[in-house]
């Protein structure tokens, strides 16, 4: 059954796919890899989530208003930024902030630089264009994002002793710290090089893929991918140098003492500066 050139996939057809789904849980058990609880949960979070931003689709797109174009990507930067959150466990609280605003403000421009000034969307709120183009945009920033402040925090704590002569030295935190921040942007910029040096040789696109299954002509179908292929890379290193940026000066009380690691789960106070702690940093 089709619709629009696509064509439709039944709810058999979905059990079905499950399928392959249930052998990797059969080679789990077979090889008593621990997995099958990880797979059953991550299968049930397909379903649902997907089905049910299907039906939170439909709703906006069939209203076609401004703020829920807005407030839909409003909600996918703040769900990506907690994402972030709990991938970095050891990172300090402001975390969350950092990670929001670069996502938000890198999102909002390149998605609506794309959509405005590329694809020429009119009005400049269709969900059709606007959603799928930021979904790319977050998701991709959300990887960048979470690579690049892992790296960092792992790189300041491996050059901890560098980093406290440094500071002994006369050395700022951002001095001290930039080959941890220059080494974290490189590390958030590296998955996207690599796809984009693989595209169309090593793999096919999801957005070129969708669109020549959906009848689209390949040629115009992978112009389309050119230009989400430039502008996630685009948002990925915008938002890893940002949230890096904007987070690595949490490693250091306001008085640019580097917290150790016994120092860090007191050293934020409520109105969110840093206490100064004895022995934090010394040499």
């Amino acid at each position: 059954m089709a619709n629009a050139g696509v064509v439709d996939i039944g709810w058999l057809e979905l059990l079905l796919a499950t399928g392959f789904v249930v052998l990797a849980g059969g080679l789990s058990l077979l090889l008593d890899l621990g997995l099958v609880k990880d797979i059953t949960i991550a299968t049930v979070r397909t379903y649902v989530q997907l089905l049910a931003l299907g039906f939170v689709l439909t709703f906006v797109f069939a209203h076609q208003r401004w703020w829920l174009t807005v407030l839909y990507i409003f909600v996918m930067t703040v769900m990506a930024a907690w994402i972030i959150l709990s991938r970095a466990p050891d990172a300090p609280k402001g975390i969350f902030a950092s990670s929001a605003f670069s996502m938000a403000l890198t999102g909002f421009i390149v998605t609506f630089a794309v959509t405005g000034l590329v694809v020429r969307v009119q009005p400049w709120y269709r969900a059709q264009y606007v959603i799928p183009i930021a979904g790319m945009v977050v998701g991709n920033s959300m990887t960048g994002i979470a690579l690049a402040l892992e790296r960092m925090f792992a790189d300041l704590e491996l050059r901890a002793e560098e980093v406290r002569a440094l500071l002994a030295l006369g050395a700022t935190p951002a001095e001290a710290a930039r080959p941890s921040v220059r080494s974290a942007v490189r590390a958030g910029a590296i998955p996207t090089i690599s796809s984009m040096a693989a595209v169309g040789i090593v793999f096919i696109p999801g957005m070129m893929t969708g669109q020549i299954l959906a009848g689209a002509d390949p040629v115009r179908a992978s112009k389309y991918q050119i230009v989400v292929m430039l502008m996630v890379s685009a948002a990925e290193l915008l938002g890893s140098v940002m949230a890096v940026l904007l987070s690595y000066r949490h490693r250091f009380t306001a008085e640019g003492v580097y917290l150790e690691r016994g120092f860090r789960g007191d050293a934020e106070v409520p109105d969110g500066g840093l206490r100064r702690h004895r022995g934090a940093g010394s040499s």
